[in-house]
């Protein structure tokens, strides 16, 4: 995929599960959950949640849900890009799109949780908030022993914001 072809980025419907649970399993180190949750994701939480697609071929997908008893508050559950769209600032374009929908008017706040050693989405949460002018501040969350039972690393919680809409 070269910058010249055009990308487009739109609500996911129900039938664009299958194709983001392929993409999220092409894109490691993230976690692949069950088809059914891609089909919820896909389903439950489209308005906070983006398909970017080029020819019929999904090559980006971000999930997202408004946290149930923070109504300002808008958690980023996974961000993948497939490889030959990487470094194309598509990641950023569907977070954007996302949070600039309507339905996410009353979002002050962009969680999220990242491993250690996950430098790309490391990069593209502090640029998030260098974009929106916004601080961020991290913390430890879910550990692997207490949480994971040692077989996934430890999770840290991401927090930007306030953000300005």
């Amino acid at each position: 995929m070269s910058s010249s072809e055009s990308i487009s980025l739109r609500i996911p419907s129900l039938e664009d599960g299958i194709a983001a649970h392929r993409l999220i399993a092409n894109c490691p180190p993230l976690d692949t959950d069950s088809n059914y949750c891609s089909l919820l994701q896909c389903g439950h939480f489209a308005n906070t949640s983006v398909i970017a697609e080029a020819g019929g071929e999904t090559l980006g997908f971000t999930s997202g849900y408004i946290i149930p008893d923070r109504p300002d508050t808008l958690f980023i559950w996974q961000v993948a890009v497939a490889e030959q769209s990487r470094n194309l600032g598509l990641a950023s374009q569907m977070l954007s799109n996302i949070i600039g929908r309507p339905h996410c008017k009353s979002v002050k706040f962009i969680e999220t949780t990242i491993t250690e050693h996950n430098l790309p989405s490391w990069a593209l949460f502090h640029s998030t908030a260098e974009k929106l002018v916004a601080d961020l501040h991290s913390s430890p969350w879910m550990d692997s022993l207490e949480h994971f039972d040692g077989v996934h690393p430890s999770k840290t919680l991401v927090r930007i914001g306030p953000i300005a809409q």
